[in-house]
């Protein structure tokens, strides 16, 4: 009776322990309002880009050359664009463009990248040289020149984008994952499962990388912005998204040219980049105070 109540007790402080630190967590998060201001713009991309169809008020490829350039009205709230296209239909289509592109090029990049630095860090020697050097070349290359000059060999598109941001963004969670790597298999509990027997692919997954995914969601959601706002780079500099395809960059560089008669064709498109690099910005910057090890039991 004594051994079941000691394990009820037990149970009933790890529960609490764990609603504690999920409430920190969660406290720390929200503490700031910019964070859930950058989260709420998150949530109109993802509702824009997943239910453009429903939302756009006109067909965004759909022309009217009687239509052309005309100043926000009721049915445009926009205006149009030099072939008569509904510019907030575009660029509601855009948003899902950049989400699209932007997840596919981190989910790439960062398969990549954590499994080269959690072999390079668990293993090191000549493993962690050969691979940290590749790294190291990689990343003395702007991550912009190099995407850029990936994308134009392959021919620019859809596929070209997020293939060239992927490989771009390589080296940066490789250096991340590899550091994070040496740091916990150092740790008593990786020494233990080595005593034990246990072969080296099954410490790296179930010891090793569990510990290094905190700083790895945070990096994630810090790119996502970093990775459309390179993803409309490279579609205004003509080598990203190709016409008639809608894309935040490609509607900056159309606007462009009527900068003078229509400024609005510029600027909202460029309004949405940056609404959404800021938002991404705090929503990372909060995630990163809230899984910061160093604040528990402080905040």
């Amino acid at each position: 009776m004594l051994m079941h109540t000691v394990e009820h007790s037990s149970t009933s402080e790890e529960a609490i322990h764990h609603i504690s630190e999920s409430r920190r967590l969660l406290r720390v998060f929200i503490s700031r309002r910019v964070v859930i201001f950058g989260l709420v713009i998150i949530v109109l991309l993802v509702i824009s880009a997943v239910f453009a169809p429903f939302i756009a008020p006109h067909n965004p490829y759909q022309t009217d050359v009687t239509n052309t350039l005309a100043k926000p009205s009721a049915e445009h709230w926009l205006g149009t664009d030099s072939t008569g296209r509904d510019t907030l239909s575009r660029i509601i289509y855009g948003s899902r463009t950049s989400l699209m592109v932007s997840i596919i090029a981190l989910v790439l990049a960062s398969g990549i990248g954590m499994s080269l630095g959690l072999t390079a860090g668990y293993f090191g020697g000549i493993i962690y040289a050969i691979i940290m050097r590749i790294m190291d070349t990689l990343m003395s290359i702007p991550m912009m020149l190099l995407a850029l000059t990936i994308a134009a060999v392959l021919g620019g598109g859809l596929t070209s984008v997020f293939i060239a941001l992927g490989v771009a963004l390589v080296p940066v969670y490789a250096r991340l994952i590899c550091g994070q790597a040496i740091s916990v298999k150092q740790n008593d509990y990786v020494m233990a499962a080595h005593s034990m027997g246990e072969n080296d692919l099954r410490i790296m997954l179930r010891h090793v990388f569990p510990n290094c995914l905190p700083p790895l969601i945070v990096m994630m959601t810090l790119q996502l912005g970093t990775t459309i706002l390179a993803e409309a780079g490279l579609s205004f500099l003509g080598i990203g998204i190709k016409p008639p395809g809608a894309s935040w960059g490609g509607l900056v560089n159309d606007g462009y040219k009527y900068i003078t008669l229509d400024p609005l064709l510029s600027f909202a498109p460029g309004a949405a980049i940056m609404l959404v690099v800021f938002a991404f910005n705090m929503v990372g910057d909060g995630l990163r105070d809230a899984l910061d090890p160093k604040l528990r039991g402080l905040l």
